[in-house]
């Protein structure tokens, strides 16, 4: 059916222009290859990144809220690294919730930055990009987990990358199947996977299964490509398990998203869930 209009959507990650892309240098350093001289790390895998609106002069804040308004969208997840950001969550707290960032490497400096970013920034989850740490750490590697147990404690959600990693890294860190002891490991622990977690989708469809507190969200994939076994999926059994991410302004309009998600058959009674209910649920929304 179509995508029902007023529901108020949660987007679970969403960004604003960058004067440039510097933003990726943490990324282009490692890579061996060519991809390492394009402005988007990742730009091979997306037809038409909107590069139009970087370093354009205009209020970064005010081109992505106009991007929200004009898709129905009422709150967006971003990043609390740089002023840009800092700036929206002070200026609109009504319309832009705050995500922290983890690193495994940094040992108890990381700990306590996640401290940090909870009690000053007012974060409501973190994320982890375990194929981009340098050197990389596995979802369930050691290291993560006094991050995991951090998140536990504070009562916040972790989105993790998970699956084959867009920049040409190795995929290892991120490999699927890694979760399932994680979560063995703590149950209390809210994982929220991000980036599609290919080529292992059915094996994510059998841990939500299994697992009580793990989700999929749908980062980086424009809905006409979203997997059939996470659609049919949230229209079966985890209706409450699968929610909406897009990837503005990183690799995808917001209006390619929406224009889509026009062609996704999910039931009637799964779209609330999908565009709003489940992450206001994993965030601890009101």
């Amino acid at each position: 059916m179509p995508v029902p209009a007023g529901i108020g959507i949660i987007d679970t990650m969403i960004g604003f222009p960058a004067e440039d892309f510097a933003m990726y240098d943490f990324i282009r350093k490692q890579l061996k290859d060519p991809s390492a001289k394009f402005d988007f790390p990742v730009e091979y895998m997306f037809k038409q990144v909107p590069k139009e609106v970087y370093g354009n002069n205009q209020d970064p804040i005010a081109v992505t809220l106009g991007e929200m308004d004009k898709y129905g969208i009422e709150v967006g997840v971003i990043g609390v690294g740089g002023d840009v950001s800092q700036k929206a969550l002070q200026d609109h707290p009504d319309r832009f919730v705050g995500q922290g960032a983890v690193d495994p490497n940094k040992g108890m400096d990381g700990i306590r930055d996640m401290i940090h970013q909870y009690e000053e920034l007012n974060v409501r989850s973190f994320g982890a990009f375990n194929a981009g740490y340098n050197p990389q750490v596995g979802i369930d590697d050691a290291k993560m987990y006094p991050i995991y147990a951090k998140c536990v404690e504070l009562g916040t959600p972790i989105f993790s990358c998970a699956g084959v990693p867009g920049p040409r890294f190795p995929m290892w860190p991120q490999e699927v199947a890694r979760i399932d002891q994680v979560m063995y490991d703590f149950p209390e622990l809210v994982f929220v996977t991000r980036h599609g977690c290919e080529p292992w989708e059915d094996l994510a469809v059998k841990l939500m299964l299994k697992w009580p507190n793990l989700y999929y969200s749908t980062s980086a994939f424009a809905p006409k490509h979203y997997p059939k076994a996470i659609v049919d999926y949230a229209n079966t059994r985890g209706a409450d398990k699968v929610m909406y991410a897009g990837y503005f302004p990183m690799g995808l309009t917001v209006e390619r998203i929406m224009t889509d998600m026009e062609q996704v058959p999910f039931k009637d009674e799964v779209w609330p869930k999908f565009l709003r209910d489940n992450a206001r649920k994993v965030l601890g929304l009101t």
